[in-house]
């Protein structure tokens, strides 16, 4: 029986959140996820995680007064949000009422019963175009699309929480979450799939017929867009580590989570190629709106202050590892 106390994962049957529940589990905590399997995967919570899982969602003030009462919850981590940023502009009332509303729910949930420890997935989105590289925590947040607005209101409202009511949070603003597990056991498997990398191992895997690269007259060294690629595990060690700086009693912060350098979408192609031994069709096409040239963000802060670091910052080892699972996922 383990002496540490029992996590709500939300969101945990998706990819992110299944990850931080693999790490949780490996570092002691008992878990439950929360998800309403609308992009999660009930076949890897059961055959994998092998924890409880409440299907459901954020939404339903009941459902969550019934977790919270039979399990005894003493922190969060919030995973469950939309993250299509294109959706998020044609259909934002979808993105209000499941990121914000959700939230809110979930907020008052905890406070009635007392849970005060929240870690939140946000996301780099939240600041909009670059006005610096790297970006650091302190950038101007401007965001440009109702997804990263979504998630601005969320750390504004734990903000108020944490002032009115004693919360206290880590937030965790992302950059591009990329690969798998490393030993295989998790990978991302979204549909539908908008992510680079994946979208190349797909092309690769012969499941679809080109890569297209979006822009090939932005102001970098190849011409195409540079992003900062994080390994999925590294993000799931660093949510243990916000769960141990909250136990520890301190302070509600932020933190960016980012590999700390960036690769071009030609790098991230060629590189696919080098791992695969594939070679597969790239076709060009017109910029999309809203892509800034760069985005990367510096992590600096979550290395002084929890002392996290990135064990997987290779290019090559994260497509290795994403490469691995989905031949096996999708064979």
């Amino acid at each position: 029986m383990s002496t540490k106390s029992k996590i709500l994962v939300t969101g945990g049957a998706g990819y992110i959140g299944s990850h931080a529940v693999l790490q949780l589990l490996e570092a002691g905590y008992e878990v439950v996820i929360l998800d309403n399997l609308v992009y999660g995967h009930q076949d890897l919570v059961e055959t994998v995680l092998k924890v409880d899982l409440v299907i459901g969602d954020t939404s339903d003030r009941h459902l969550l007064d019934q977790v919270f009462s039979n399990y005894k919850i003493s922190a969060v981590m919030h995973f469950s949000a939309y993250a299509y940023v294109g959706e998020s502009v044609t259909n934002p009332a979808k993105y209000y009422r499941n990121n914000v509303a959700g939230t809110l729910t979930l907020l008052e949930a905890m406070v009635a019963h007392g849970v005060y420890q929240l870690i939140f997935s946000s996301t780099c989105a939240t600041y909009g175009i670059p006005q610096v590289i790297p970006i650091p925590e302190n950038h101007p947040q401007k965001p440009i699309n109702p997804y990263g607005k979504s998630k601005l209101i969320v750390e504004q409202m734990l903000e108020d929480f944490a002032k009115a009511y004693g919360l206290r949070y880590v937030s965790f603003r992302y950059f591009n979450a990329a690969g798998a597990d490393p030993h295989g056991r998790l990978g991302e498997d979204h549909t539908p799939e908008t992510h680079l990398i994946p979208l190349v191992l797909y092309t690769a895997l012969g499941l679809r017929d080109s890569i297209t690269i979006f822009g090939t007259d932005y102001d970098t060294p190849d011409g195409t867009c540079i992003r900062d690629y994080i390994h999925v595990t590294d993000l799931a060690s660093a949510h243990v580590l916000g769960l141990a700086y909250l136990e520890q009693g301190r302070p509600s912060e932020v933190f960016n989570l980012g590999n700390g350098s960036g690769f071009s979408v030609k790098q991230v192609i060629d590189c696919a190629k080098q791992v695969t031994g594939r070679s597969f069709p790239v076709v060009y096409g017109d910029r999309r709106l809203g892509d800034p040239a760069i985005l990367v963000g510096s992590s600096s802060k979550a290395r002084e202050i929890l002392g996290w670091q990135a064990q997987y910052a290779d290019l090559g080892v994260i497509i290795e590892h994403a490469w691995r699972w989905h031949q096996v996922r999708h064979s």
